[in-house]
């Protein structure tokens, strides 16, 4: 099997250590204000750029079309999406491909919210928006899987391919739509309680306008799921 560890971002082929996996890390990058893009080129500048594939783009176009332009360049049979800067810590990712193999999950999502998850770092306001954001859903739209608003999961990549064609949100509630959609096209999904950790360099983009943007969407996928 072979695994792209997509960090909103993804890889070039090699064996990832001990595991027998093969992987590839291909990053994308629309102008984050946190220096991921620099960060990037530092470590493909010491590994290589057969190893570290960079993939930026000029401006910011949303989640899904990251994840649309970040497909194009994968070649392995799953694809694990994760944030860069280690608020999804990568000691996870063997349980994520545990779970996938032992319930042959077409999606394993990383929850916050169930078993041993939990969040470490947010200050209350973020932890009330974001608790708040996933009770909403879960009433409105009962998605049977407990954490939506996160971004840590692994994907069958043809799986991947056809929820990204399918959903029309952009933005923080891109990720709750995609369960929806999973749920709604017959697809099996796992979860793996993990621990989230603020990021300890650079800002978080979250403000008034996503949350917003995540109400209007929220109240869209009511409507027409």
């Amino acid at each position: 099997m072979q695994y792209n560890m997509a960090n909103r971002k993804t890889s070039k082929s090699r064996r990832l250590p001990c595991s027998g996996y093969d992987y590839e890390i291909i990053v994308i990058d629309d102008r984050s204000p946190d220096g991921t893009l620099e960060v990037a080129e530092q470590l493909q500048n010491i590994y290589g750029a057969d190893k570290i594939i960079l993939r930026p783009r000029e401006k910011k176009l949303g989640l899904g079309t990251a994840y649309i332009h970040g497909i194009k360049h994968a070649t392995g049979n799953f694809v694990i999406i994760m944030d860069a800067d280690l608020s999804h810590h990568p000691k996870f990712i063997p349980e994520f491909i545990q779970k996938q193999r032992e319930g042959g999950f077409d999606l394993v999502s990383g929850t916050r919210y169930s078993g041993d998850g939990g969040v470490y770092g947010w200050d209350l306001r973020r932890k009330l928006i974001s608790r708040g954001a996933n009770f909403l859903t879960q009433v409105l739209l009962r998605p049977g899987a407990s954490d939506l608003t996160g971004s840590f999961r692994l994907y069958k990549k043809e799986v991947l391919g056809q929820l990204v064609k399918k959903c029309v949100s952009k933005g923080y509630v891109f990720q709750m739509e995609m369960i929806v959609r999973a749920r709604q096209l017959g697809y099996s999904i796992g979860e793996v309680p993990i621990t989230f950790v603020d990021r300890v360099y650079g800002e978080s983009k979250l403000g008034g306008n996503e949350i917003v943007s995540f109400l209007k969407g929220l109240l869209t996928l009511f409507a027409t799921t």
